[in-house]
């Protein structure tokens, strides 16, 4: 029989609407709670979702029905929630990143070392399916040593401005995804790191002194390199893949479409479809995925993957990319504290 997790999840926004769908298909989660400070977005969003519509923390906190708390809330208020339900004992999966500072990341690291509860960080690449297998070939052997990661991750429209304006900067918000992603590949972090950025598509993100195109290499201790290319704009769709080159040969993902078929014709060659337009297409399976290991690590009484430690390291690295291409040079991580 699986194990039931009676689920809160709180926040009403865009990540609790892709979880929401995730924790009803799963045999092992139940959505007790829905949680808002504003009832009317609780209610809301339970209209669609299920689970009992709430507006006052500590109720939900108490309430013996809930078993585990999923964090979908605005980025500065993760570690608030974070501190509140370690004190109630509850087991957290919280969604990327803990914060924007790292002074507020060891607030959170703190209190779960106060309330040792499971923690997970929503890292979602980490549980998409080929991601995973190219890991697993990675770490098997397959390509004998690793010299070269290179990750490509393009986004198919620059987002509102409001939502950059609070994001943290384009390393903090997107790149970070690829840094964990590609340091969890490696099963190292790097030493130092060289980034650059230019705005290119949107003249209101470089008006507020952010960038919407980044080039970032990190070096390893071993000596292997990693590229990622980040873009804000692309004209093709959602440009997602990852490249691993080894003394050995050579691994990749590909992009992926709703159909794979290549199409030759009068008026074409090798015509396909478009690439999955958005992060919410192309990464869905990996959200389900996630919640399960979270499941897993929760009812077997083993720690989750994804740790606090990741999310502090994958901010650490993302803020020194953000001093790089300030200042023109290469940065050492600050890792002081992990």
């Amino acid at each position: 029989m699986t194990q039931i997790l009676r689920i809160a999840l709180m926040g009403t926004g865009r990540m609790a609407h892709v979880y929401g769908p995730k924790i009803n298909a799963h045999p092992g989660l139940h959505l007790e709670v829905i949680y808002n400070p504003r009832i009317a977005s609780a209610e809301k969003a339970a209209a669609q979702y299920g689970g009992r519509p709430m507006d006052d923390l500590d109720q939900v906190l108490a309430d013996p029905a809930v078993d585990a708390v999923i964090i979908a809330t605005p980025t500065d208020t993760h570690v608030d929630y974070i501190e509140r339900v370690a004190q109630a004992g509850k087991p957290i999966y919280c969604e990327k990143p803990l914060d924007q500072t790292l002074e507020r990341v060891s607030r959170a690291m703190a209190a779960l070392e106060s309330n040792p509860v499971p923690f997970m960080l929503g890292f979602n690449r980490r549980f998409d399916p080929e991601n995973n297998a190219l890991r697993e070939a990675v770490r098997n052997g397959e390509i004998g040593r690793v010299n070269m990661l290179m990750s490509w991750s393009r986004e198919p429209a620059p987002p509102p401005i409001d939502y950059v304006r609070a994001s943290g900067g384009y390393f903090v918000d997107a790149t970070i995804h690829d840094i964990d992603l590609l340091c969890w590949i490696a099963g190292e972090r790097p030493v130092e790191v060289h980034a650059s950025g230019s705005c290119m598509f949107d003249p209101q993100i470089g008006a507020e002194g952010d960038f919407d195109m980044t080039m970032t290499t990190l070096k390893m201790p071993s000596g292997a390199l990693v590229h990622i290319n980040n873009s804000r704009s692309c004209s093709y769709g959602f440009d997602q893949r990852l490249e691993a080159f080894g003394d050995k040969g050579m691994l990749q993902t590909l992009n992926q479409r709703d159909d794979n078929l290549v199409r030759w014709g009068a008026d074409r060659t090798e015509a396909r479809e478009p690439l999955k337009h958005f992060f919410l297409e192309r990464y869905d399976q990996s959200f389900y995925n996630a919640l399960d290991e979270f499941h897993a690590a929760v009812t077997s009484g083993r720690s989750p993957s994804a740790t606090a430690d990741d999310g502090r390291a994958a901010l650490a690295i993302a803020l020194a990319c953000a001093q790089s291409a300030k200042d023109g040079r290469a940065i050492a991580p600050a890792y002081d504290g992990i």
